[in-house]
């Protein structure tokens, strides 16, 4: 041992980041166990490595006693007084034993802990560096496959993207280098394992929040973000900053910041919305890019029923309503998606049950009685109907039109000039006739 180990302990430090006096501490530690192990000892032995010429002093501690029973961890109070006259009876006392040829024994001994105290730091380190780095994202490259994992190397370490968190239809190849999202860190006794994914949301927001300068200072937030990985992600956000609009904050001039992210997620669409605070706004816009008519929300239930023209229908649903899908689960409502056509024919049919049910519930003879009522019933009705006695004026009366039935005169002495003689015996005839019958 010599000053050559202190300089490559300092060399480690500053290449792996293992502190010196780390290594040292356990090189020491390993060499009491060397040192008991080649010569057979049961002492408690202690030892020191100079921090500067790297020499290894091997020290035996014993305890200062009256009359010595066991010399090997004992001593008594005259031979420690060789050492210093300050010690009494009860004083431990470090006898140094080091060996002539302990500095072999010591230098295989320290390789071997530094090898090992590399690998653990090194752990640790990636360890701690990783485990901080969770829900964050990591760059890497492509460097193998193993069964249906794909190995990401990212330096100082591999990080594993199992299948599940594989976005479909993706396809992977050695030496792309890709981004991926943190999920989790395992410490184990080898190297720690890194698992990443590419579908889950927090990928979606990171890049944003690396590519728009406005969510990273806080200026905007992302609200809330619904994906389907690998086919479209809509994500809610909201400017504390009335002054920055949030949509283009995040679009770029030209489109230029959202492109960048579609391309590194493969064509992945993505529809960025504006946060709002009224529900009906938030998801008639949740449905971007269909244009809604009107939206009906029933609070207590998480319902809302949606109302798109015609021709917007398919494009509100969606491929296989994923578009209907990605917009409740970004809200939190359940949506109901209706065409005016459709809520038409709705209005229509509820119209015609409600007729008809109201026709049974009619009870049978009130139905008389309904057309009845319907038609004046006396004449009083029927004079209030054309006049009003308060609006009369009396002077303008002919009374020879509104003289009283007891005041017209009827001249009973000519009934000839009112019916002749042969239209009475027809009247006559006829009524016989019918009783005849």
């Amino acid at each position: 041992m010599s000053a050559e180990l202190i300089h490559a302990l300092e060399q480690i430090e500053k290449e792996k980041g293992i502190q010196k006096e780390v290594l040292i501490e356990a090189i020491e530690v390993a060499l009491i166990t060397a040192y008991k192990r080649n010569y057979g000892s049961a002492q408690n032995v202690e030892v020191y490595i100079d921090r500067l010429t790297g020499d290894v002093r091997v020290f035996a501690l014993k305890n200062i006693v009256e009359e010595v029973t066991d010399p090997s961890i004992e001593l008594s109070l005259e031979q420690a007084n060789r050492f210093s006259a300050d010690f009494e009876v009860g004083d431990v006392v470090e006898v140094e034993v080091t060996p002539r040829k302990f500095g072999r024994i010591a230098a295989q001994t320290a390789k071997q802990v530094v090898m090992q105290r590399i690998r653990e730091a090194e752990r640790g380190i990636i360890f701690e560096e990783y485990s901080s780095k969770e829900e964050d994202i990591v760059s890497g490259v492509v460097s193998r496959f193993e069964r249906r994992n794909v190995i990401i190397d990212l330096g100082r370490a591999e990080a594993i993207l199992p299948p599940g968190e594989q976005t479909p239809g993706e396809k992977y190849n050695i030496h792309d280098r890709i981004k991926a999202y943190v999920i989790n860190v395992k410490k184990t006794n080898k190297s720690p394992q890194i698992f990443v994914s590419r579908t889950h949301p927090g990928l979606v927001k990171r890049l944003l929040e690396l590519e728009v300068p406005e969510i990273h200072d806080g200026t905007v937030e992302i609200k809330t973000i619904a994906r389907e990985a690998g086919s479209r992600t809509k994500i809610a956000i909201f400017s504390k900053n009335e002054n920055v609009d949030p949509v283009g904050a995040c679009v770029g001039q030209k489109g230029s910041r959202i492109r960048a992210i579609v391309e590194e997620l493969k064509g992945e669409m993505l529809d960025v919305i504006k946060w709002s605070s009224n529900p009906q706004e938030y998801i008639a816009s949740s449905l971007s890019p269909a244009k809604v008519v009107r939206v009906d929300v029933d609070e207590e239930n998480k319902v809302a029923r949606v109302i798109v023209p015609d021709f917007q229908l398919s494009l509100a649903i969606g491929k296989e309503g994923q578009n209907a899908r990605l917009a409740a689960k970004l809200t939190g409502w359940k949506i109901d998606i209706k065409s005016e056509s459709q809520l038409r024919a709705q209005i229509e049919q509820e119209l015609l049950n409600y007729n008809a049910q109201s026709d049974q519930e009619i009870p049978v003879g009130e139905e008389e009685t309904t057309a009845e009522s319907l038609f004046i019933e006396s004449d009083d009705e029927m004079e209030s109907l054309f006049i009003d006695q308060d609006d009369i004026n009396e002077d303008e009366i002919d009374e020879s039109v509104y003289a009283a039935p007891s005041e017209i005169e009827i001249d009973e002495a000519e009934p000839d000039e009112q019916y002749n003689s042969g239209d009475v015996a027809e009247m006559e005839d006829e009524s016989e006739s019918v009783e005849n019958q």
